[in-house]
């Protein structure tokens, strides 16, 4: 139902976002109006001069479905000057957005909710492919490896008890591997539904060592935390910035505004990568897995274009921003987990 909820949102807001055209028109389906229909003042261009909106205006189908995309992606023009660069130059999309140029490009904000929708319905959508068996499979290893560490600590305790020493430390460590213990039989079992497993895994990175308490009921656990990685994904952004700050610190030419773009269109970047490479799975996981290498490309030549920084100066400071990126998702994931367990 996740996914679902994803598209469905998606499609509410560019619906949302558009308004409705008043009931005017020809057989045509073009009017051809001497006096704004929307607020009736006198057309003197293609545009109202008073409320802006289009001196003629389109009743047909192909019009209907060119106005909802242009309301989910600001399809006219915006998202095709977007696109292109933040894939092959994000630098300069950066900085040219950042240096004023709003008019000509989708916002940061704005594509980063877009794409938010758009990863969290293609990875539920996609997730049904997902070969159960061989998750269950390795779910069924995990299990083996904390049978063992478990038999080990039970008799760790035995000992210590026999011996009238405390045991809470002991006991902390068998409840912790326990907890991991049923979470795994979850996945085996199928108890945790596909898209929940695919996100845990590849989005938030695993995180099993935080399931502690909450592991003794999995299956809600996992369930709440996919609702908030969706609902408080926005959350990335300001865990992120100060990390791109620590690479410039105390700079007087780049300021927080300036990082907070660079980590919007990056995630942005990101997010999209994330949704290609889960359709090229269901094709090959070996090509997908290739995905994981572009993101510190992708820094570098963001870094290059919006700082102005040397190719040494790009490197170091990629190197480390792909070290930080893992620090902030493991941050992210920590608070969905303390959200999930404790909500």
């Amino acid at each position: 139902m996740g996914e679902l909820e994803a598209v469905a949102d998606a499609v509410t807001g560019g619906v949302l976002g558009r308004a409705v055209e008043p009931d005017a028109g020809e057989p045509d389906g073009h009017t051809h109006e001497k006096n704004c229909l929307n607020c009736g003042a006198e057309l003197t261009g293609p545009f109202c001069h008073q409320c802006g909106q289009h001196a003629h205006v389109h009743r047909t189908l192909s019009a209907f479905f060119h106005d909802f995309l242009h309301g989910v992606l600001h399809f006219e023009g915006k998202i095709w000057r977007t696109l292109p660069l933040l894939a092959w130059k994000p630098g300069e999309l950066t900085r040219r957005y950042i240096d004023g140029q709003r008019a000509s490009f989708v916002s940061p904000i704005a594509l980063f909710l877009f794409c938010v929708f758009l990863t969290f319905a293609v990875i539920g959508l996609t997730s049904s492919a997902i070969d159960m068996a061989g998750i269950s499979a390795d779910a069924q290893k995990e299990l083996v490896k904390d049978q063992r560490k478990l038999t080990v600590l039970e008799a760790q305790r035995a000992t210590l008890a026999k011996a009238g020493q405390p045991t809470a430390k002991i006991d902390r460590k068998i409840a912790d591997v326990k907890g991991e213990m049923a979470a795994l039989q979850a996945v085996k079992e199928g108890k945790i539904d596909a898209a929940t497993f695919k996100i845990q895994n590849e989005f938030l990175g695993g995180i099993d060592e935080g399931l502690g308490e909450a592991a003794k009921n999995p299956e809600l656990l996992f369930y709440k935390i996919k609702t908030n990685a969706y609902k408080f994904s926005w959350a990335l952004i300001p865990i992120s910035v100060p990390f791109v700050w620590l690479l410039f610190p105390f700079s007087r030419r780049f300021r927080w505004y300036d990082h907070t773009v660079f980590v919007t269109y990056s995630l942005c970047f990101i997010l999209l990568l994330l949704s290609v490479g889960s359709i090229i799975a269901l094709v090959s996981q070996s090509v997908a897995s290739i995905a994981w290498f572009v993101p510190p490309i992708h820094m570098y030549r963001q870094l290059r274009g919006a700082y102005g920084v040397s190719r040494w100066g790009a490197i170091w400071r990629a190197s480390m921003l792909t070290v930080f990126a893992f620090m902030a998702i493991g941050l992210f994931a920590s608070l969905l987990v303390g959200m999930g367990a404790f909500d």
